[in-house]
């Protein structure tokens, strides 16, 4: 028989199984031939995702916080365009999210306009929600990183690699999450968070291709 720290878990992957699923179809990085302007625009859409997330969670008190992911991001998008300047390369065309990064000013116009704000009077398990899907995302780079590295080589796609296997983090993280999200009601709070935080990637995913 499950028990409850079990539960959470098995909610949160029925919860975001059909949206995770549609993520790993049509991101920039899911097409057949990846190059870096693909690769430019997943730090992109990553960094356009994160960038509320981390000052909406410092406003409490209790529950979760993240690493600097999104710093991390914004490093490794400044060196992908110095790497693609320096290199020239034509298959980056200028309009592209790798070149225009340092010019926030053209953005495209689906993506100008600020994310709406995360709720500010979440539940502490509405926000597990959402860094579980966070936290998640780290192992999914983990795993890109594996199949591009040589194929994007020499650039080193730094926000992929990370600090070395994000498997150890993630299993503290999964404990936390497990120890603080015991009861139904914080159950389906945080499956709540972590499905609003797909559905707010997968939107900035499509208005990237509009």
């Amino acid at each position: 028989m499950e028990t409850r720290e079990q539960d959470v878990l098995a909610a949160l992957r029925a919860a975001t199984a059909a949206r995770h699923a549609e993520l790993d179809a049509h991101t920039p990085l899911a097409a057949p031939e990846v190059d870096l302007a693909a690769y430019g625009a997943h730090l992109r859409l990553l960094e356009r995702w994160l960038a509320p997330v981390p000052g909406w969670l410092a406003g409490f008190n209790d529950g979760p916080q993240l690493p600097d992911y999104l710093g991390a991001i914004r490093v490794d998008l400044a060196h992908s365009a110095l790497v693609s300047a320096a290199a020239g390369e034509e298959s980056v065309p200028p309009s592209s999210p790798l070149r225009s990064q340092p010019q926030p000013q053209q953005l495209p116009p689906s993506l100008s306009q600020q994310p709406a704000p995360w709720p500010a009077q979440a539940s502490a398990a509405y926000r597990w929600g959402v860094c579980y899907v966070v936290e998640g995302s780290q192992l999914g780079g983990a795993v890109l990183y594996k199949r591009l590295a040589s194929r994007l080589a020499p650039h080193p796609l730094d926000y992929l690699r990370g600090n070395g296997s994000p498997g150890p983090r993630w299993q503290q993280f999964l404990a936390a999450l497990r120890a603080n999200v015991v009861e139904p009601a914080q159950i389906e709070d945080a499956c709540a968070g972590a499905r609003d935080a797909f559905d707010r990637l997968i939107a900035l995913n499509r208005a990237m291709d509009q």
